[in-house]
């Protein structure tokens, strides 16, 4: 169970964050959540595929690895990419609204999560009380996740409407005679997309999701990288 609490500079004051990636701090996995708001920096590094959650409700998802808990950019020295999706780069902190939905977005903290230190890591406030830099990283961090929550719904719905999602089958051929497939992935139907036009094409412009949608596709490119890392992993196993 987490311990979530409203962080403050009082009661917080001498709270450190661990900032660096690995296993203990839960980075070993396949594939994580991604937000709209972060697909342009995303595609340059990771394939973005889309998924449906426990609710049927789809999301994107960044592919990280093609094992289970398998998170092909992580190596003894941290995240190996440019780019680390927001949702591992926030660690304990999580965004609420505060006063039951009346005040703005307030900044929690997980007291027991793996990363939360009083003696080790990048500390929170300065001496005075004001956000450390590493606090002022956590909260662009966390405007992103909390802006992209907010664009991930009409963001699929819009896909939605216009028939643009489809089902992909995702094969990696190793070269060695070992494959992997990827069930119940979906992405954005190319040719569809680009059959988009009138009303509907100046909307999604408009709205920046055509954008979006662009990226998804533009990832696909990413994909090449990943198995030759998974290669790569295999032959120093």
């Amino acid at each position: 169970m987490a311990n979530r609490v409203l962080l403050n500079n009082v009661d917080h004051a001498d709270l450190r964050v661990i900032a660096r990636h690995g296993p203990e701090f839960g980075d070993a996995v396949n594939q994580v959540l991604v937000l709209p708001t972060e697909f342009e920096a995303v595609q340059r590094e990771y394939p973005i595929f889309f998924r449906r959650d426990a609710n049927g409700e789809l999301q994107a998802v960044a592919l990280l690895g093609l094992d289970r808990d398998e998170n092909l950019f992580l190596d003894g020295g941290g995240w190996n990419a440019r780019y680390v999706p927001a949702v591992q780069q926030r660690g304990p902190f999580s965004i609420a609204l505060d006063g039951g939905g009346e005040g703005g977005p307030m900044i929690h903290v997980d007291l027991d999560h793996p990363r939360v230190s009083r003696t080790e890591g990048e500390p929170l406030f300065l001496p005075a009380g004001g956000h450390a830099p590493y606090l002022q990283q956590v909260s662009r961090v966390l405007g992103t996740i909390y802006e992209g929550l907010e664009v991930s719904r009409p963001f699929f719905q819009a896909l939605q409407q216009l028939d643009l999602i489809a089902p992909v089958s995702v094969d990696a051929e190793l070269g060695d005679g070992r494959s992997y497939e990827l069930p119940g992935l979906h992405t954005i139907d190319h040719e569809r997309l680009s059959a988009v036009r009138g009303a509907d094409l100046e909307r999604l412009h408009a709205s920046g999701l055509l954008r979006a949608a662009h990226m998804v596709l533009a990832s696909m490119g990413a994909m090449p990288g990943l198995i030759e890392a998974k290669r790569r992993r295999l032959a120093a196993a």
